[in-house]
């Protein structure tokens, strides 16, 4: 079979695909989330707990990562999103909110394996210094999936119901893994990767990170002080994305009186503001390594950039105009997109490759366990606060995140990495 020129960056195209997917599912409630309340009688508080059942399920990322690791990628990504299309069509079956409660943690569970397998995905196709772009990248779907939420969800209530929106979203999930399974294959076993991309590949990553005979040990992760370092400052910065896809709808719809035709057209532009972090982030950190900086330190830099831009979302509830709240909630996504594409692709630069799964997904707990609880302070207390101490809090939360990543992780090579090899053209 004929070799297809940087055939990396077509995988790495497929992972983004399966990405907007897994996005665009987990985000169908957050817009259907006002006529959902309506309609089932759900009470905010009792919204809280269904956002956080999503959180808990998705906490088990670790398990997600282990199972990557374990049985490969190909096979275990198309059984977890086959799962999480199914439990996602099962949604427009719930009464009330316990029923609701349950599928979300369900689809959690399940969802929870698109980290750990996009960075597996990174870690095996490309060379050290084409990690943080890939890993960008593929981080577009998760804004992309929750910029076409809004549009997508509100046209199919409009069109039929709320249930009717996640059977849409789901059969998505089906289509994608026909494809996942016909077109991928791992380095070792793609028929048309080309003998010089991969010694390309190969030259670029470091002999050290290198795939172990064992097993991961969660137990030796953990020993690990380059583990907290991602871990911590995850926790820190993931409630802002929490925030953007299961409150800010909702925030639009009752403090500033929008409808559902007003959320379709302007809650999907904090994700295109995300899209455009997704590829700052791994430029800034790129910026810095052709300056002499070495690559962890550069991801550092990076990651201080979005925390320093991330202060305007303290603004958000302070503005009188509701569209200078939006273009804020904008600054949001695309400040946490720079600094979280850049801290989850540290995993694959200071982990094994048969650990980088592991890893993604025990950061991805931390992550989402801040996640979780941020939506039940939200849910418990925006009644009798309102937003405005939420949107402060997570204006500050990743300055004290860059802080921990300076502090704990300890840089392998001290230097900025150079390459072994002209890498081969992007055109096709």
């Amino acid at each position: 079979m004929k070799a297809l020129k940087a055939l990396r960056w077509w995988m790495i195209g497929l992972i983004m695909l399966g990405a907007i997917v897994n996005y665009l599912t987990r985000a169908t409630l957050g817009v259907a989330a006002p006529t959902v309340l309506g309609e089932l009688d759900i009470t905010t508080k009792e919204y809280g707990w269904i956002t956080a059942a999503f959180q808990l399920g998705i906490m088990l990322q670790p398990v997600c990562g282990y199972v990557l690791d374990v049985i490969g990628l190909k096979t275990g990504f198309a059984l977890f999103a086959t799962a999480w299309s199914l439990i996602t069509m099962a949604h427009g079956l719930a009464n009330n909110w316990p029923m609701l409660a349950g599928l979300r943690g369900l689809l959690g569970l399940a969802e929870g394996s698109a980290n750990p397998a996009g960075m597996k995905a990174v870690a095996e196709w490309f060379p050290a210094k084409e990690r943080g772009m890939a890993g960008g990248v593929y981080n577009i779907g998760a804004s992309v999936g929750s910029m076409l939420a809004p549009p997508l969800v509100a046209w199919a209530i409009l069109s039929w119901n709320w249930r009717a929106a996640f059977v849409v979203t789901g059969m998505l999930g089906l289509v994608w893994v026909a494809l996942w399974l016909k077109f991928y294959q791992p380095p070792a076993k793609h028929p048309r990767l080309s003998d010089d991309e991969r010694d390309y590949i190969a030259a670029g990553q470091e002999q050290h990170l290198g795939a172990a005979k064992s097993k991961p040990s969660l137990v030796h992760i953990l020993k690990q002080r380059n583990f907290w370092g991602i871990a911590l400052p995850r926790f820190l910065a993931d409630p802002v994305w929490g925030t953007l896809a299961f409150w800010a709808p909702l925030y639009l719809a009752t403090a500033r009186g929008f409808d559902l035709k007003q959320i379709a057209l302007f809650a999907w532009l904090p994700f295109v503001a995300a899209d455009l972090g997704c590829l700052f982030g791994p430029t800034v950190a790129l910026f810095l390594q052709r300056r002499g900086v070495s690559l962890i330190n550069a991801r550092r830099g990076a990651f201080t950039v979005g925390a320093v831009l991330m202060t305007g979302m303290a603004f958000v509830g302070q503005v009188e105009s509701a569209y200078a709240a939006i273009a804020l909630l904008c600054l949001g996504g695309f400040a946490h997109q720079t600094l979280s594409v850049t801290v989850i692709t540290m995993s694959s630069d200071l982990f094994r490759k048969s650990e980088v799964a592991t890893v993604a997904g025990m950061a991805g707990t931390f992550g989402n366990f801040g996640v979780l609880i941020f939506s039940l302070l939200i849910g418990g207390l925006v009644a009798t606060i309102g937003y405005d101490p939420f949107f402060i809090a997570l204006g500050v939360l990743d300055l004290v995140g860059a802080l921990l990543l300076w502090t704990l992780v300890r840089d392998p090579a001290g230097r900025a990495p150079k390459s072994a090899a002209v890498p081969p053209p992007l055109t096709v």
